[in-house]
């Protein structure tokens, strides 16, 4: 993906009258964690039950060095749509959960393997999911690595 089409995208969600602010924050940083291959994507509407924030965005990365390049690309293109990131914890390499608080929206990234034992997917059970449409999910079609004779590597 180059950063022109990742920039257009976020442009689109966060300008989309159908998505008022900042379920609009929300949804565009759902669709970076979505098309950088996040899983068990969430939006939750906690406006009526916490004082924090107004909506929660969960995903789950397969590794660290996935969690932290979608949590980069969420603060990037939340900085250069002129949004400020209050807070930002656990960045570095071992960290097993990214919390990033971006004022009205509070972003989590978990590691897969370590969702269940936060779980905040319990503790907010009854925060209204907001519906995340199917084309926010990464839609690049998996290719098998092959050799140069098209029959795979082994």
């Amino acid at each position: 993906m180059s950063s022109e089409y990742i920039n257009n995208q976020v442009d689109q969600i966060i300008n989309d009258k159908n998505y008022p602010y900042p379920l609009n924050l929300a949804m565009a940083c759902t669709w970076l964690i979505g098309n950088l291959k996040g899983v068990n994507l969430k939006v939750l509407d906690v406006a009526k039950q916490s004082s924090l924030a107004d909506f929660f965005v969960m995903g789950s990365a397969n590794n660290p060095t996935m969690a932290k390049a979608m949590a980069d690309e969420v603060i990037l293109q939340m900085k250069r749509a002129g949004h400020q990131i209050v807070s930002r914890e656990g960045m570095n390499s071992a960290a097993d959960w990214i919390l990033l608080d971006i004022g009205d929206i509070i972003v989590h990234i978990f590691l897969d393997s370590s969702r269940n034992a936060y779980d905040l997917d319990g503790l907010w059970a009854t925060a209204r999911p907001m519906p995340i449409p199917q084309e926010y999910y990464s839609s690049e079609e998996e290719q098998k690595p092959s050799g140069p004779d098209g029959r795979g590597f082994f």
